[in-house]
């Protein structure tokens, strides 16, 4: 395959649109809330959820070049990158975050993406700060010789992106009240809130602190759509300690859903959004009556 147009990437197979799922969960439905899970976990076995949905539109215009994105030592968004290199035979860079990672083993996730053929060039924090600026951004692509590359932000959240996502929206339509899901750039939530349609709205749980993300995902709408869409919120409480962080708490929680549900709970990600669900559902937030959707964004990788 030397190209990349939307035929190759339907060639892949995406499971669209992605199952609705209820779940019958009594900690739920004593509250008069009715729990569905949107299973974007089962789009593809690869590209799996909101990473089909953010680098498709990306990918489609590779035509052939390489694709340079960046991340931490253990993103989700540079494995599914690493994996759609593969399958659609594009060149793939990843600049990681870090550059005392250069000269040790590497862990689970980054030796998953060197052994989809991604080549990884570690830069200094610093540096990986400045990467959006343009002189930073051109020594970076010179670095790793791909001056011409398509270039996929951390975490995939570009226009082309948030355009992607709002599919997501559609495909809900009036199945729900109240959308949720975890967010990392925004992105995913700027798209879902555009396609939704009138009278219902989505809920982002950050899993990173800081509480910067309200604004990043105004600029992200603005910059796709011209202006605000749909109606959104976030609820900043559930990032348990920051990205990759948990507690015992939310351990206990992940277990025992799986275990009620036979749902595997990616911990990083669908867990803190999971049990920011139940918590808000404990504290009236969601009226009697209330069909609350859950994204399902992800799945534990091995």
């Amino acid at each position: 395959m030397t190209g990349t147009d939307t035929r190759d990437l339907a060639a892949l197979g995406p499971r669209l649109p992605s199952p609705l799922q209820e779940v019958a969960d009594e900690r739920f439905g004593r509250r008069g809330v009715r729990l569905l899970l949107k299973r974007d976990d089962l789009v593809h076995p690869e590209l799996v959820g909101n990473k089909w949905r953010k680098l498709a539109p990306n990918l489609a215009m590779a035509d052939g070049r390489t694709v340079v994105t960046f991340g931490g030592a253990y993103s989700n968004h540079l494995r599914a990158t690493a994996a759609a290199g593969r399958l659609l035979g594009l060149s793939t860079v990843g600049v990681v975050r870090g550059q005392e990672l250069a000269g040790r083993p590497l862990n689970a996730s980054l030796a998953r993406c060197a052994a989809d053929g991604m080549r990884l060039h570690f830069v200094d924090r610093a540096t990986y700060r400045r990467k959006t600026e343009p002189e930073t951004l051109a020594a970076l692509l010179s670095a790793v010789d791909a001056e011409d590359a398509v270039v996929v932000p951390e975490g995939g959240s570009n226009t082309e992106a948030v355009r992607g996502c709002r599919a997501l929206g559609e495909e809900l339509g009036e199945h729900a009240d109240v959308v949720a899901l975890a967010c990392g750039t925004g992105g995913t939530l700027a798209g879902l809130a555009a396609g939704l349609p009138p009278g219902r709205r989505s809920l982002g749980i950050p899993v990173l602190k800081g509480g910067f993300l309200a604004d990043d995902i105004r600029r992200l709408q603005i910059r796709a759509f011209g202006g605000l869409r749909g109606a959104w919120s976030v609820d900043d409480r559930f990032h348990y300690g920051g990205y990759a962080r948990t507690t015992p708490e939310l351990d206990s929680f992940a277990e025992d859903f799986e275990h009620r549900h036979g749902l595997p709970v990616e911990r990083v990600y669908v867990a803190k959004m999971l049990h920011a669900l139940l918590t808000l559902t404990e504290e009236s937030a969601f009226p009697r009556g209330t069909t609350l959707t859950a994204v399902i964004t992800g799945r534990p990788f091995p």
